[in-house]
């Protein structure tokens, strides 16, 4: 019995895995990662690469690299946490969305309007967007400033070599963080807009894809972690993060710490005063600095983090 459900389990997490290249809700869908691979010839025929596309776009020296390494292990080691603990995630945030709707009645009543079904959709699609991207901003903010969050976070940017699943190489905690942000987001957004429309809305049509979200995955997502500088004009990273401005943010030299933290949205690094646009910077190595070389592997990837805040805790008290 005990070997049949480890075998359940990874067989999840296997599937879990493969999943991510037909969900839609995935930055690494085949569609979006093909959409990636024309931007990317784009780039290629426009800055006149010497050497082959193939060569240029699948280099060994970054995809077989050993920090590409930690990221599929991450990858992996990840997926199976989610069939662990973060599963039911979707659960919560409709409970969450249940409890937001009664609130709202049993604070304002039932709304004298409505809101049709069309201009639900069309307003939570935008409130979620707006809503969702600035939370995302604010938690990688966090992350960034606060020392502890940082020593998680750092496991992101101890990356040397950028490549699409560069995105998922995030330490355990700061998955669960990310989860709990999304699943708040969801929920109050839902339960909002469960109220406004009467629950005119199943909402099992709210967890559909998000067309916003469609657009800027298909639109060279995959290249913010790569090697392809794809820039957008410059009034335009104004508005949007373009996937070099996310590159910038990657790199270890100092002035371009705690920058360009947006997801989608470059509005809020232009408000906090952390946006910098991708003329400023024409060549960035990607890491930490020295500490880089701390996190050469799996293991001292999910392990140095606790390591860390034990010495910052230890240090605090000796102050004190």
């Amino acid at each position: 019995m005990y070997f049949n459900e480890v075998f359940e389990i990874i067989n999840e997490g296997v599937s879990l895995a493969l999943s991510y290249f037909i969900d839609t809700e995935k930055r690494i869908h085949i569609l979006y990662l093909f959409s990636s691979l024309l931007l990317a010839f784009f780039i290629y025929k426009k800055t006149k690469i010497k050497g082959s596309f193939w060569k240029y776009v699948f280099n060994k020296r970054i995809w077989l690299s050993k920090s590409a390494l930690i990221d599929y292990g991450l990858f992996i080691f990840n997926s199976f946490l989610k069939i662990l603990l973060l599963a039911p995630y979707v659960v919560f945030s409709l409970y969450i969305a249940f409890y937001t709707n009664e609130m709202l009645l049993q604070g304002f009543g039932f709304p004298q309007s409505s809101l049709n079904v069309t201009l639900t959709i069309i307003l939570y699609t935008i409130t979620l967007t707006i809503i969702n991207d600035f939370s995302v901003f604010i938690v990688h903010y966090l992350l960034h400033k606060v020392p502890i969050l940082w020593e998680f976070h750092k496991i992101h940017h101890s990356a040397t070599t950028l490549n699409p699943f560069t995105q998922y190489r995030i330490h355990p905690i700061e998955l669960i963080i990310n989860n709990i942000r999304s699943i708040v987001v969801f929920g109050l957004i839902t339960g909002l807009f469960d109220y406004l429309s009467a629950h005119q809305i199943n909402k099992l049509v709210f967890l559909g894809v998000n067309v916003f979200s469609f657009i800027f995955l298909l639109f060279g997502a995959n290249l913010r972690h790569s090697h392809v500088k794809l820039r957008y004009p410059k009034i335009i990273e104004y508005l949007l993060i373009s996937p070099y401005q996310h590159q910038i943010h990657h790199s270890d030299n100092p002035k371009h710490f705690n920058k360009n933290m947006g997801s989608k949205l470059a509005i809020w690094d232009w408000m906090f005063g952390t946006l910098v646009l991708s003329k400023s910077a024409s060549k960035i190595k990607f890491g930490i600095g020295k500490e880089t070389r701390k996190y050469n592997s799996l293991l001292s990837n999910l392990w140095n983090p606790f390591k860390n805040i034990l010495q910052i805790i230890t240090r605090n008290k000796q102050r004190t």
